[in-house]
């Protein structure tokens, strides 16, 4: 049987090549073996979060596993067919909640039945998506391109005491639509949503009025949560257009003013609103697999991020496609390339099964 064999410190070197690998492998039914994980960062090899979406890849698969245990730098990863049904899993940390998700949802598109998949974790820290994100921006996009789902945010959970819950059900692709995003159209509404919880409410507060002062009129959303889901800030800044909904977003540090953290969410949404194109940069990376799945699609964004590049190599790895990359002065345009071993049919999910057999 065929193995890919990864190294997990090419390109950005993160989780998101470990967690790329676990979503194709699952579908595709290709077992890959990984080494030097997450080697250039701080902390190298599986941190919780990481774990997690290795146990629960393996759940919905029955994967046979070796090297799942903290800290570990290599792992081998022989899946089996992906079975739906109601999974629940939880993370023991502020790991994050949505890339768990992330990992484990594409798989269960492909599986014989609905699912349910409920994460307990993080669900709003700095060094991930936002359950919002999934929400508002990731979501809608993805039920534009024939996948049922719905997200629900149970509960918040802050860093670095975690604890919050998201649950997500979904159920097989029956046929899978293009997405192309290469213009968003008018701004239809911008708003600022401040979530405090253990936190005066006078924080967001601020925070929302200073990014109005960075950004012009925001609708503002003040979300104050029970003391015991904290405790934890986030400022989120959200642009709807006809297209795409962005979300960015900002938290709150002990020590740090809140103008500052309004400042640094005004700064990155102002970067994407003045840019004029559809996609912003992590919203880019996330499109990409559910791209390759559909098997045609492309999008516009404003950065060629290290992160993107990595991902397209890994995606490439697994599935018959390649991706093209084009920068101009309009921005960075990703399209999809189907190889001759993709034909026509590619779009239709059965053709996957074919793929891996």
């Amino acid at each position: 049987m065929k193995w890919i064999e990864l190294d997990g410190s090419r390109g950005e070197g993160g989780g998101q090549i470990l967690r790329t690998a676990l979503s194709l492998s699952m579908i595709t039914g290709i077992p890959f073996a990984i080494e030097r994980i997450r080697a250039g960062r701080r902390k190298p090899g599986l941190l919780r979060q990481h774990l997690t979406a290795v146990q629960a890849a393996a759940a919905v698969c029955g994967a046979e596993v070796e090297g799942a245990v903290a800290g570990s730098q290599r792992l081998r990863f022989k899946p089996g067919p992906v079975r739906g049904g109601d999974y629940r899993h939880a993370i023991g940390s502020a790991g994050s909640c949505t890339l768990v998700l992330q990992t484990v949802l594409p798989a269960l598109w492909f599986a014989d039945g609905p699912s349910t998949l409920r994460v307990s974790g993080g669900t709003h820290n700095p060094a991930a998506p936002p359950a919002d994100f999934l929400i508002r921006s990731w979501q809608p996009l993805m039920q534009r391109m024939g996948v049922t789902l719905d997200i629900q945010l149970l509960r918040h959970g802050f860093y670095p005491a975690g604890g919050g819950e998201v649950l997500a059900s979904t159920a097989p692709v029956a046929a899978w639509q293009p997405l192309h995003l290469n213009a968003r159209g008018d701004l239809r509404r911008q708003a600022a949503v401040g979530v405090v919880a253990g936190v005066p409410a006078e924080v967001a507060k601020r925070e929302m009025q200073r990014a109005a002062s960075q950004l012009g009129v925001l609708d503002e959303e003040l979300r104050v949560l029970p003391s015991n889901e904290g405790p934890g800030n986030v400022l989120l800044v959200v642009l709807d257009y006809p297209e795409v909904t962005e979300v960015f977003s900002a938290f709150g540090e002990r020590g740090v003013p809140a103008e500052t953290v309004a400042d640094r969410a005004a700064r990155e949404t102002r970067l994407f609103r003045d840019s004029g194109v559809p996609v912003g940069e992590h919203l880019a990376d996330q499109l990409l697999l559910p791209m390759a799945l559909a098997g045609q699609g492309s999008f516009t964004t404003h950065v060629l991020s290290s992160h993107l590049q990595t991902n397209c190599k890994v995606i490439e790895e697994f599935l018959p496609v390649r991706f093209a990359i084009e920068e101009s002065e309009k921005g960075v345009s990703v399209s999809l390339l189907c190889t001759d071993a993709m034909t026509a049919e590619r779009q239709d999910i059965s053709v996957l099964a074919d793929i891996s057999g």
